[in-house]
């Protein structure tokens, strides 16, 4: 790509991104304006591309294979083919022929787009700009997302069906809409009217974009069972984040009972394996709408709960396999809680994060997720032990056959789109995942739970490197079972014994969507240029830096 070419589609995003509170107005209304796709942004899709010699981490929890030739027509992969044997000459007879466009990736790694099943589109007084969110995620290698919601529930069909036809820069996108949005027919205040918003909700078309499930959170029991139920009679798929509001009425076993089909984060977790009273032993004093009081109390469940092995775990572990029930941990997002230090101090912050995003995740009174008032040591001794326990849930649900995926709900507490999907990754690789498993619950297996709802489990067309399926690939020069970090779009720091010198290396060479090729790099220069502009026009504004 000629630099030319890329300032200017920068400058495009940035003349938009200029009128900051016209922008946040407009999404608000569901209207945000987006920047069209460039010219130059992206390669193909191509009548038939090859990808030459590359190791290939299919999704599906198989072990690398290569040198592979991928063939892909159009949007489809089409062949997938063993070309020989490492550190032996190719056997070029084997080679598939006939390419209209041909990219040498020898020795480089190929897994499936990563799939982040928890998504928000930036918003108003944070990102109001949805292309920066996008090649963020784009640039970290996310090819679909699944929005809860991505943003209103009109204006993310609108990105959805643009994203579908590639006019924008953006992962293909799942939209989950929240009962009663974009509803002008009363409060959901009966099971009756639960079933006749989701009949409206599901015959919404935008520009031939339909809404893929239900984003639920603490409904009362008959009304979430009408949602849930009705939502499964139109093909729906149903996630819910279980308020700490209403875990009281409904923790995750009851509502996997009900039917739900995933849960997101921990909420309800280990309120369905208390031992000493029914409900959280909340502190007399407590107030949810303290947010360090709902935060930090939180973490204190990890002593509540029954243990690792006994009875009640293993019969919750049971019953959730029962249910065929998902589960969607976004550890990363809670990750502050157990080191501020951390959070605050990511290297990408500098160079990545608006500012407007920056002073969203400072301390407020005011804003969700910004509970730093006061945090202490002995907060973030109750958050490792948390994890402790919640990492060996999962990792033993995952053991038992049970769906873990990956989802990351960035935007809030230090938290930044794309580099902290990746963290994800790590997480649960420290939750005792294998690298392959990891990489099969960040591709194929959210791939399953997407497909799921319509019944087409049999006929997936995303999450594996398979003839059939969408071309959405990565291509990274490093091999991301060795270490996560090169899936990083900052790379991993190593040093070079040859010159003495510490270098970056890794970071995803190519994110292919629907057989487009896009320089992930290129991508991520983008972001920087977005956030350069925008510091620029803040000391501009503010007369300080």
């Amino acid at each position: 790509m000629k630099r030319s070419h890329a300032l200017t589609r920068v400058g495009l995003a940035i003349a938009t991104m200029l009128a900051f509170a016209g922008v946040a107005e407009a999404q608000q209304g569901g209207m945000e304006v987006t920047t069209p796709r460039q010219t130059d942004e992206g390669d193909g899709p191509h009548e038939r591309l090859i990808l030459r010699g590359a190791i290939v981490i299919d999704g599906t929890g198989a072990p690398p294979q290569g040198p592979m030739d991928i063939v892909i027509e159009n949007d489809r992969i089409v062949e997938v083919r063993s070309v020989g044997f490492p550190m032996a000459p190719i056997n070029e007879s084997r080679r598939p022929q006939g390419a209209t466009r041909e990219i040498d990736v020898s020795g480089m790694y190929i897994t499936p787009g990563l799939v982040d099943m928890h998504a928000h589109t930036g918003g108003a007084g944070k990102a109001p700009q949805a292309e920066y969110v996008y090649k963020l995620w784009m640039g970290n290698g996310i090819t679909t997302s699944r929005g809860v919601g991505h943003g209103p529930m009109m204006w993310g069909l609108e990105q959805k069906a643009l994203a579908e036809r590639n006019q924008i820069v953006a992962p293909r996108m799942f939209t989950y809409a929240r009962p009663g949005e974009a509803w002008d027919r009363g409060v959901i205040d009966s099971p009756e009217k639960a079933r006749e918003w989701v009949r409206w909700a599901a015959a919404v078309d935008v520009d031939g974009a339909k809404i893929d499930g239900l984003k639920l959170t603490s409904e009362p029991p008959a009304i979430m069972a009408a949602l849930i139920d009705e939502a499964h009679r139109h093909g729906l798929g149903t996630v819910a984040h279980l308020a700490q509001t209403g875990v009281a009425e409904m923790n995750a076993l009851d509502a996997a009972r009900l039917g739900l089909d995933m849960m997101t984060h921990y909420y309800g977790l280990f309120e369905a394996m208390l031992t000493d009273y029914s409900l959280q032993n909340f502190p007399l004093n407590y107030n949810y709408n303290n947010e360090q009081d709902r935060f930090g109390q939180v973490g204190r469940l990890w002593y509540q709960s029954a243990e690792r092995g006994s009875e009640q775990w293993n019969a919750l572990i049971e019953e959730f396999l029962e249910l065929d029930f998902g589960i969607d941990p976004t550890m990363t997002i809670y990750e502050a809680s157990r080191d501020l230090m951390r959070a605050t101090n990511a290297e990408w912050h500098d160079e990545y994060t608006l500012p407007s995003q920056w002073e969203f995740y400072q301390p407020s009174r005011q804003a969700h997720g910004s509970y730093w008032y006061y945090w202490t040591s002995e907060d973030e001794y109750h958050w490792g032990m948390f994890y402790e326990k919640w990492m060996q849930f999962l990792n033993d649900y995952k053991n038992a056959g049970g769906i873990v995926t990956t989802g990351s709900d960035s935007g809030f507490i230090y938290k930044l789109y794309g580099f902290d999907y990746i963290r994800e990754l790590e997480l649960l690789r420290e939750a005792g995942f294998h690298p392959l498993e990891v990489l099969r619950a960040a591709t194929y297996h959210g791939a399953l739970q997407l497909h799921k709802p319509s019944g087409m489990e049999d006929d997936l067309q995303f999450g594996v490197v398979r003839a059939g399926m969408k071309a959405d690939l990565i291509v990274v020069d490093r091999n991301p079972l060795e270490n996560l970090k090169v899936l990083y779009g900052t790379g991993a720091p190593m040093l070079n014994d040859e010159t003495g010198e510490l270098e970056r290396v890794g970071g995803i060479t190519y994110t292919i969507k629907d057989g487009i090729v896009y320089d992930a790099k290129q991508l991520l220069e983008d972001v920087r240029e977005m956030v350069r502009l925008a510091k620029e026009r803040s000391v501009t504004q503010d007369g300080t830096p």
